[in-house]
């Protein structure tokens, strides 16, 4: 089996591209305790199903992705602590801020994604995390928010149930019993062929309805779900974007934080600056352009009344190589 796949398969990470980051930091296997440990060079090699493997660094399955790390170090620089508090997760993706935010103590996690189908399964299971799709958070407002929770929390269930207890008796239908019939037999009940007919055109119509989404439903809380508060005011704002600039997003998410709430978000400097500002590879090399970024984002948050308390280093670079970094910010008490 795979080495990539086998750390899926057997539980030690959560994803095929974190099995990868860990193979890297250093994974060995054996067949027995009396084996030698073997290294494991490349995610291709192959590892027997019945191995015994070791991670020589679980830093990376400590959360479903490298983003967790991120915020866990970003929480121990401000010494902000998520317990028991309600937060927006604003680009949620695989979850790893969800998951980092729930590992220390967070009440609820909502998040929001423009994408569909990313978040981990185990966190789409997790009582505590509603995972809304499809929402731009530049555009995203309390009411569209709440709108995006009730769907992520609901199913649609037809308001038309087929009845079968009812359906008509067909013509004849006392030959299904070989056809014996005595002089007792009362036929009165029996529907007439065209009644027979108009039913099943019924039903074929309502296949065709359903297959279409034609089918008049409501929406429902699933079960479990009932009780979720989807309130559209927050106590902590985490956020991991890409391909767009905070100074856009910062103004739909102040509306949505308490009074003397917190916002850490990550800044990553290639989608805060000028295409001819940013090298090849969509690299920033200059380094003096960090402080043009971090200015901007400053002068943001003042503009929105938010008060900047910290601005630090990423504990880790971003996949391409990029430095990042995270602000910290309050709403006014």
């Amino acid at each position: 089996m795979r080495a990539d796949v086998f750390l899926v398969e057997f539980g030690h990470a959560a994803t095929r591209s974190q099995a990868q980051r860990l193979i890297a930091a250093g994974v060995e296997w054996r067949l027995s305790p009396l084996s030698p440990w073997q290294k494991v060079a490349k995610n291709g090699d192959d590892i027997p199903s019945v191995a015994e493997l070791r991670l020589l660094d679980g830093a990376e399955a400590k959360y479903l992705s490298r983003g967790g790390l991120k915020l866990e170090g970003a929480l121990a620089a401000t010494q902000l602590s998520p317990k028991g508090l309600r937060c927006l997760d604003v680009g949620q993706s695989t979850g790893g801020f969800t998951d980092c935010l729930l590992q220390h103590g967070a009440a609820q996690v909502i998040g929001v994604d423009v994408g569909h189908g990313q978040l981990h399964e185990r966190l789409r299971n997790d009582l505590r995390v509603v995972g809304v799709e499809g929402l731009n958070a530049r555009a995203m407002t309390a009411e569209s928010l709440q709108e995006g929770c009730e769907e992520a929390l609901s199913e649609h269930v037809e308001t038309e149930i087929e009845d079968n207890d009812t359906q008509p008796v067909a013509p004849y239908a006392w030959m299904r019993n070989g056809g014996e019939v005595g002089d007792e037999y009362d036929d009165s009940d029996d529907a007439k062929e065209q009644d027979v007919e108009a039913f099943k055109a019924e039903r074929v119509a309502k296949a065709r309805a359903r297959a279409e989404g034609t089918v008049p439903t409501e929406r429902r809380r699933r079960a479990g779900r009932e009780d979720v508060d989807i309130t559209p005011a927050f106590d902590l704002v985490t956020g991991d974007l890409s391909f767009i600039s905070l100074t856009l997003v910062l103004p739909a998410l102040v509306p949505l934080m308490k009074p003397g709430s917190a916002l850490l978000m990550l800044v990553k400097p290639q989608f805060e600056l000028q295409p001819g500002q940013v090298g090849k590879g969509g690299i920033v090399r200059d380094e003096s352009l960090y402080a043009v970024v971090e200015q901007r984002i400053r002068d943001c948050c003042a503009e929105l009344g938010l008060s900047v308390q910290s601005w630090l280093d990423s504990p880790i670079s971003g996949g391409d190589g990029n430095r990042e970094f995270f602000v910290f910010a309050r709403r006014a008490a």
